[in-house]
C-alpha cells in the first residue's frame, strides 16, 4: 500500500464558528430541560438568599446597636437561620441533580460521537491515531460534562450576584460605588488579555494528552511484539517523548493560569482596599452610617466573590471549551453517505468486474492539508480491468505494497476509486447501499481482529441473528468445532482482547 505521510490529529470539513459550536452544545440540554431549568431556578434563589444577609446586618446595626436594644434580634437571627436552611436544600439539589444533568448530557454526547465515528470514512482512521480518538471519547467529554453543569450555574449565580450587589451598593451610596468601579475596567482588560493565551495553551495541552494516549494504546497493543524483540527501552523512549511534550504544554498552560489568578486577585484586593479606605473616610465625615458602611463592604465582597469564583474555575472552563471545540471538530467530519438513489440489492450472486479502475491513496502533509506533490500521490492501482465469475477462487500474486489488499478494500467500498467502475452482477457498487453491499461480503483479514467476548459472539458477528445451529455449522466449515468443544466452556470460552487466547490460525 502507499505510504502515508505524517498524520494529522484531526480532520474537519471546515472552520466551526463559535455560534454554531454553542448552538450544537445547547441542543443537548433540551431533553433534560426540566431538571436543568429547576437547577437554574435553585441557583437563582441561592444568589438571592446571599443578597439578603448584608441588608439584615445593616438593619441590626442601625436599628438595634445604636438604640441600645436587643428587641427583635432573635427574630432576625431566626430569619437568617431559615434562609440558611432553605439555601442548604437548594444547594443539595444543585450539587446532586445538577451533576446528574451533566452526566446525562455526557452520555448523549458520547452516544452521538460513537455513532458518528462508526459512519466515518476509512481514510479518517488512516489519518488519526486510535489513542487520539479515544481521548475525545473519554477525556474531552469528561471536561465538557463539568462545564455543562458548572458553566450555566456559575454564570447565572455570578450574574445575579454582580448585578444585585451593584444595585444595592448604588442605593447605599452611589458616589462610593462609582469610586470603586474605576478599577473594574482594569480587571476586565487584564482577564481578556490573559484568556486568549490561556485558551491556546489549554488547546495545545489537550492535543498532547491525545498523543500520550495514542502512544500508550500503541505500546500496550504491541506489548508481545516489543517484549519478543526486547524493545521495551525503545517503547519507553517513545512514550517519554510524548509525555515530555504534554508536561511542557501543561506547564505553560499552568503558567498562564497562574498569571491570570495572581493578577486578578491582586487587582481585586486593591479594589477592596480602596473600598475600605474610601468608605472609612465617608464614615469619618458622616457621609455614611455604620450600618450602611458594613452592608456596603459586605456587598463589595459579594461583588468580588462571583469574579473570584469564575477565576477559580477558569481552568475548568478552558478545558470544557477546548473539549467542545474538539468534539465539534470530529462531529463536523462528513460521514460515509450512499449515493442518491442507492438501493438495497438483497442477495447477490457474486459476479465481480473491474472496469478500468484507478485508485490513489490521499496523503496529507505535516499540517494535515492534502499533499499535492506527485511523488506522494502515485496510483496504487492503475487502469485495472478484470472479471471474477461467481464461485471462482482467485489468487492475487504480487510484491508487498503492490495493491492486493487495497483491491479487496475497494469491493466493499472502504475507499472510493479515482476513476473506473466496479460492478457486481452487472450493478455498479456505487448504486448499492453500503450496508446491503457489505452484507454480501465476507472477509478474512491479514491482521485478524477478534472482539473481547466469547467464541460464539465472534462467530455470530457477521450475522447477529444467527442461531446456535448456524454458529456450530460455521465452526465446522472452518474446521474449528472439535477444538472449541475441547475447551472447558466450549463456545462460551472468552477469547480475550483481540483474541489473544487463540492461535493465529484459530483466529482466522
Amino acid at each position: 500500500m502507499a505510504e502515508k505521510t505524517k498524520k494529522k490529529t484531526a480532520q474537519t470539513s471546515g472552520t466551526i464558528s463559535r455560534k454554531e459550536m454553542f448552538r450544537k452544545i445547547v441542543s443537548y440540554y433540551k431533553p433534560h430541560k426540566g431538571m436543568f431549568g429547576l437547577d437554574m431556578l435553585c441557583s437563582f434563589l441561592v444568589a438571592v438568599c446571599d443578597l439578603f444577609y448584608p441588608q439584615i446586618a445593616k438593619n441590626i446595626i442601625n436599628d438595634y446597636v445604636y438604640r441600645d436594644t436587643t428587641r427583635f434580634i432573635i427574630v432576625w437571627a431566626l430569619a437568617m437561620l431559615a434562609i440558611y436552611l432553605i439555601k442548604a436544600g437548594l444547594n443539595f439539589y444543585i450539587q446532586y441533580w445538577g451533576h446528574v444533568v451533566g452526566v446525562y448530557i455526557q452520555g448523549d454526547m458520547r452516544r452521538d460521537l460513537f455513532r458518528h465515528i462508526q459512519k466515518l470514512p476509512f481514510k479518517y482512521f488512516d489519518e488519526n491515531k486510535t489513542g487520539t480518538i479515544m481521548s475525545r471519547l473519554v477525556n474531552d467529554l469528561m471536561e465538557i460534562t463539568e462545564l455543562a453543569h458548572h458553566g450555566p450555574e456559575n454564570l447565572l449565580i455570578s450574574t445575579i450576584m454582580l448585578i444585585g450587589s451593584f444595585i444595592l451598593m448604588f442605593r447605599i451610596n452611589w458616589i462610593l460605588t462609582l469610586i470603586i468601579f474605576i478599577f473594574i475596567p482594569f480587571i476586565v482588560l487584564y482577564a481578556v488579555k490573559l484568556q486568549r493565551n490561556m485558551s491556546r495553551a489549554f488547546m495545545q495541552s489537550r492535543v498532547e494528552i491525545g498523543e500520550v494516549n495514542s502512544s500508550l494504546e500503541t505500546s500496550i497493543s504491541g506489548i508481545r511484539v516489543s517484549r519478543a524483540y526486547t524493545s521495551e527501552d525503545h517503547e519507553m523512549s517513545k512514550f517519554e517523548e510524548s509525555n515530555h511534550r504534554f508536561i511542557k504544554a501543561r506547564k505553560f498552560s499552568y503558567k498562564m493560569m497562574s498569571l491570570f489568578h495572581t493578577g486578578t486577585s491582586l487587582l481585586m484586593d486593591l479594589l477592596y482596599l480602596v473600598a475600605l479606605v474610601a468608605g472609612g473616610l465617608f464614615l469619618f465625615y458622616k457621609k455614611i452610617n455604620a450600618g450602611d458602611f458594613t452592608a456596603f463592604l459586605l456587598y463589595v465582597n459579594f461583588f468580588l466573590k462571583p469574579i473570584n469564583n469564575l477565576i477559580n474555575i477558569f481552568e475548568q472552563i478552558q478545558d470544557g471549551l477546548t473539549g467542545i471545540r474538539r468534539f465539534n471538530e470530529i462531529m463536523s467530519v462528513e460521514e460515509e453517505k450512499d449515493e442518491p438513489g442507492a438501493v438495497d440489492v438483497g442477495q447477490l450472486k457474486g459476479n465481480i468486474e473491474f472496469h478500468d479502475v484507478t485508485f490513489t491513496y490521499e496523503t496529507t502533509d505535516q499540517t494535515g492539508a492534502v499533499n499535492t506533490d506527485p511523488k506522494y500521490n502515485k496510483p496504487v492501482i492503475s487502469h485495472l480491468s478484470m472479471s471474477i465469475p461467481q464461485g471462482e477462487t482467485l489468487a492475487l500474486v504480487g510484491p508487498s505494497g503492490g495493491g492486493k489488499t487495497t483491491l479487496c478494500h475497494l469491493i466493499p467500498r472502504f475507499y472510493e476509486v479515482d476513476s473506473g467502475t466496479i460492478t457486481i452482477d452487472g450493478i455498479d457498487i456505487k448504486h448499492m447501499t453500503r450496508e446491503s453491499l457489505r452484507r454480501n461480503i465476507g472477509m478474512v483479514a491479514q491482521d485478524v481482529y477478534l472482539f473481547n467476548g466469547t467464541i460464539r459472539e465472534n462467530i455470530a458477528y457477521g450475522n447477529l441473528d444467527a442461531t446456535d445451529d448456524e454458529i456450530v455449522e460455521a465452526a465446522k466449515k472452518a474446521n474449528i468445532h472439535d477444538y472449541i468443544m475441547q475447551m472447558p466452556d466450549g463456545y462460551d470460552t472468552n477469547v480475550g482482547e483481540r483474541g489473544v487466547k487463540l492461535s493465529g490460525g484459530q483466529k482466522q
